[in-house]
């Protein structure tokens, strides 16, 4: 028996809480706490020391080139702790990944229009961060990797799921979902107020998550991240915590 959704897109415009159909594990209806902060300023400790290291580091690595502006990594948000929907816990943790049959399982229940394009356009062997969602501590705890291209999500014919979709039809379905798997856990988790703190630095001098769609998306559970992006977030987990 397949798990409930756990990933759920609740709507791509953030001033809106119009169920637009979820995104992939669970687009939270509600976005994390410090994801809708509205804060200009970086908080107290943060620098721009760490981007500049890290980038000296990639020059020296590229010959100094900088990466083209393309997205080829994702990040999956997934929330960790209880929570009903329509009488169905949509509870998806890292551990619970962890769990599955050969550490695989689909990425379903996506209803928004935006995060389904983004499942679509995944590849085969591509990587994704996945992120703890609307939970205490929301943040980045492990990395899995797709493992099946898009394919019509079942769940949006399945009348006891609480992502079905009597609009969409079998010759032409509305969604769609991908198969993802495990690869590891992160060194140590990244919170999201770490990422947050290098973003606002990042947006003052240029750095790789000036434009991380984590804050300028924040609802969507499914984003595309940079090459650039992608590894200056996996630097961190080299780091001690602030």
């Amino acid at each position: 028996m397949p798990w409930p959704s756990r990933k759920r897109d609740k709507g791509a415009v953030a001033d809106k809480k119009e169920p637009d159909a979820k995104i992939a594990k669970t687009e939270e209806e509600s976005p994390d706490k410090e994801e809708e902060e509205k804060s200009t300023k970086a908080p107290a400790g943060s620098s721009k020391s760490g981007w500049k290291n890290w980038k000296k580091t990639k020059e020296s690595d590229s010959g100094g080139e900088e990466s083209k502006i393309t997205y080829c990594h994702w990040l999956l948000k997934s929330e960790p702790e209880s929570r009903l929907e329509k009488g169905v816990d949509v509870k998806f943790s890292i551990d619970d990944l962890k769990a599955q049959p050969n550490q695989t399982t689909f990425w379903d229940g996506v209803r928004n229009y935006q995060a389904r394009n983004f499942l679509r356009a995944m590849k085969l062997g591509q990587q994704a961060f996945f992120y703890h969602s609307n939970c205490k501590e929301p943040g980045i705890v492990g990395i899995v990797k797709i493992v099946k291209e898009a394919y019509p999500d079942h769940t949006q014919f399945d009348q006891k799921d609480p992502h079905y979709d009597s609009t969409s039809r079998k010759e032409n379905p509305k969604w769609s979902m991908v198969d993802v798997q495990f690869v590891r856990m992160t060194k140590r988790f990244i919170p999201l107020s770490e990422i947050k703190a290098h973003h606002l630095a990042h947006k003052a001098d240029g750095g790789p998550l000036k434009n991380m769609m984590l804050f300028t998306r924040q609802r969507l559970s499914i984003q595309p991240l940079t090459q650039e992006e992608f590894d200056f977030v996996l630097s961190l987990e080299e780091e001690k915590p602030h």
